[in-house]
């Protein structure tokens, strides 16, 4: 069993890295444009494997397809990160353009793939990927809610003073400061968080956990890589393992939560059949309302995309 990862900057190098160590497929490809990248990281990687004790094989490609033929599983990471001066149309176009080649080179080589984006901004490049592919909607979705979720149980954990292990939470929604908490349905070791902690503190950590990629991104200058790289190691895991582990991706929904023809993050099943069940918990009014506004703001989004015209 093969799986691609495509972009071999820090998120998908550190992807590719978690899914070989798990030793879980036979081999693991990555591709990038720039010269010898992919290779290079490939190559230390494997080297790594006699020490970390696993089999997975890696390789790399300069934008050679041919070599991800037959992927099971395949991650795009691929894009641009907002510059100074940028302006988010200039993001959103340039982003487009390339997940868009890329769905398309995927596409071409392996037409059973399950795709999962991780490329920015989140919501609409997986709009933007599913547009391009013309795969069901269960073989294209997109990673935010799996790394939210851990951002917000590591905090809690830290708070509570406990192992992050027992927390469990729901999170819905887009990715960005819209993304909507649920602390209704979050609890550790099965206790209600809100019976372990003042409201005071949890609202603090709600507004941290939407603000989280800006935190990391204040104090090194640039996106994180090892928690979004785990977090796409984990749903790729979910698919090849057909575990049926139950996460918030981003998924095209036709009537969930009374949505239609829109990318958010809900809760699903994956297995290995990429997205096996759209789950609908029930939602109070509030929590309906907040959902409504993070889709709105998504869609504003996606019609700024479609006006482009470049899908």
């Amino acid at each position: 069993m093969k799986v691609t990862v495509v972009g071999a900057g820090n998120v998908g190098a550190t992807c590719a890295q978690i899914v070989a160590e798990k030793n879980i497929v036979q081999e693991v490809v990555l591709v990038d444009i720039k010269e010898g990248l992919s290779e290079g990281k490939s190559l230390d990687l494997w080297q790594t494997a006699p020490i970390n004790y696993y089999d997975t094989r890696l390789s790399g490609s300069t934008n050679d397809y041919s070599k991800t033929a037959g992927s099971e599983v395949v991650v795009i990471t691929s894009g641009v990160p907002r510059k100074p001066g940028m302006s988010r149309d200039d993001l959103i176009s340039i982003n487009a353009g390339i997940v868009k080649s890329v769905t398309e080179n995927v596409v071409k080589y392996s037409p059973e793939a399950k795709i999962i984006i991780v490329s920015n901004p989140l919501d609409v490049m997986t709009y933007a990927s599913y547009v391009t592919a013309k795969f069901p909607k269960a073989r294209v979705m997109g990673m935010a809610g799996v790394l939210d979720t851990a951002r917000y149980r590591a905090f809690l954990a830290e708070a509570l003073d406990v192992s992050p292990r027992d927390i469990q939470a729901l999170l819905m929604g887009g990715h960005g400061d819209t993304m909507v908490p649920l602390p209704r349905y979050t609890t550790v070791s099965g206790i209600p968080v809100t019976e372990l902690i003042d409201a005071d503190t949890l609202d603090k950590i709600i507004t941290r956990t939407k603000n989280g990629g800006g935190e990391l991104v204040n104090l090194m200058g640039t996106s994180a890589w090892y928690a979004p790289g785990s977090a796409a190691a984990q749903m790729v895991e979910a698919i090849v393992m057909d575990q049926k582990r139950i996460f918030p991706c981003c998924v095209k929904l036709e009537g969930e939560y009374g949505l239609n023809d829109m990318f958010v993050g809900v809760p699903v099943k994956l297995g290995k059949n990429g997205v096996e069940e759209i789950i609908e918990v029930q939602l109070n009014e509030e929590e309906k309302a907040l959902l409504n506004e993070s889709a709105t703001a998504v869609k504003g989004v996606m019609d700024i995309l479609d006006g482009m015209n470049i899908l």
